[in-house]
Order: C-alpha cells, then sequence, then structure tokens
C-alpha cells in the first residue's frame, strides 16, 4: 500500500472512531412526569403523532389506546388502529410499574408475555387532556390526546419538550383521526 493509501486508511479510522465515540456519548437522564393519577389517566386516548415504529406501521388511522385500572393493581392496555382496508386491529396487554418505589410515570407494557417494553410518561395536562409518552432510548414517542385532535399551541409545546428529552421531533409521522370532524378548528 503506497503512503496516501496508509493516510486515507488512517484518517478513515480516526474519522469511524469518532463517529462511534459521539454515538456512544451517554444522553443525559430523561425526565419525566413526577405521578400521574391512574384513575385520572385511565380511558380513551387518540393518538396524535408518533415516531415511525414497526409495531403500527400497518395501520392506516385512528389509532387509540385505552387503559383500565385492574382488580389486581395492573393496568389493562387495548391499542386499536384502523387498516388500509378498513378493518379494526386491535391487541390487549398490561402494564405495571417499572419499580414499585419509583414514580408510576414509568410503566412496563406487555402484548407478549414475558416481554416488556417502557411506557414513560413524560408529560401530562393537569386535567389529563393530552399526554407525552416516550422510553429512554428515545426511539419511541407518542402525542396521546383526550379528542381527535390537539391545538396547534399545545403540540408546539409538546414538540419542544421532546426536543429538549432528546428526541428527533422531524421524524413525527401525524396520526389521521376519522373522528376529527369532532374537533375544535384551532387544531392540528
Amino acid at each position: 500500500m503506497t503512503t496516501r493509501g496508509w493516510s486515507l486508511l488512517i484518517t478513515g479510522g480516526a474519522i469511524l472512531a469518532g463517529v462511534v465515540k459521539l454515538s456512544a456519548r451517554p444522553r443525559r437522564p430523561m425526565t419525566v412526569a413526577p405521578s400521574i393519577d391512574l384513575l385520572k389517566y385511565a380511558g380513551k386516548w387518540y393518538e396524535i403523532a408518533r415516531l415511525p415504529n414497526r409495531f403500527e406501521k400497518e395501520c392506516a388511522g385512528d389509532i387509540t389506546a385505552a387503559y383500565t385500572l385492574r382488580p389486581d393493581g395492573k393496568i389493562g392496555v387495548l391499542n386499536q388502529c384502523r387498516l388500509p382496508d378498513g378493518r379494526v386491529e386491535s391487541i390487549r396487554g398490561t402494564a405495571r410499574p417499572a419499580d414499585p418505589a419509583g414514580p408510576n410515570t414509568k410503566l412496563k407494557v406487555s402484548f407478549f408475555w414475558p416481554f416488556t417494553g417502557d411506557y414513560w410518561v413524560l408529560d401530562v395536562d393537569p386535567d389529563y387532556r393530552w399526554a407525552l409518552v416516550g422510553e429512554p432510548g428515545r426511539k419511541y414517542l407518542w402525542i396521546l390526546s383526550r379528542e381527535p385532535r390537539l391545538d396547534h399551541r399545545v403540540l408546539d409545546r409538546l414538540l419542544d419538550r421532546a426536543k429538549q428529552e432528546g428526541y428527533h421531533v422531524g421524524r413525527l409521522v401525524r396520526t389521521p383521526q376519522t373522528d376529527e370532524a369532532q374537533a375544535t378548528p384551532d387544531a392540528l
């Protein structure tokens, strides 16, 4: 190999090592809401927007999540969406606090035992009209609302909050909701 070839190889290796080092840089810990009232959080939520993910890739719209408190202390989860052919697909799961000593805004959700995923409530409206949900790897993010649409000012605030937590909000996709005709006009 020529001297120039070795120089390119060394330079390329140094650049690659720098990229790996940058990508391995630890992120600051994510801030979650201090706590939630599970009774108020229970009920139906409309998905307003999300980061793309494999388990919702077939959904065309009308994505909702419904939470119910169970007698055993767990939370029942029912996720639904409309497929492109108009059929509704649903999946049931359960959620529980990730750590009994920790905040109840950090949950573990399971749809297929024994596998669980993180469900962290990052922010929630004091009146439980909207919620920002994510997970510590920042791969998943959802903006939820009690109504099929969300006021653009609230959405902008939630996008800023998600950016502060290190999410790439430019990748968010809007979720079409059939019930949007019932929504207020000043909305996303």
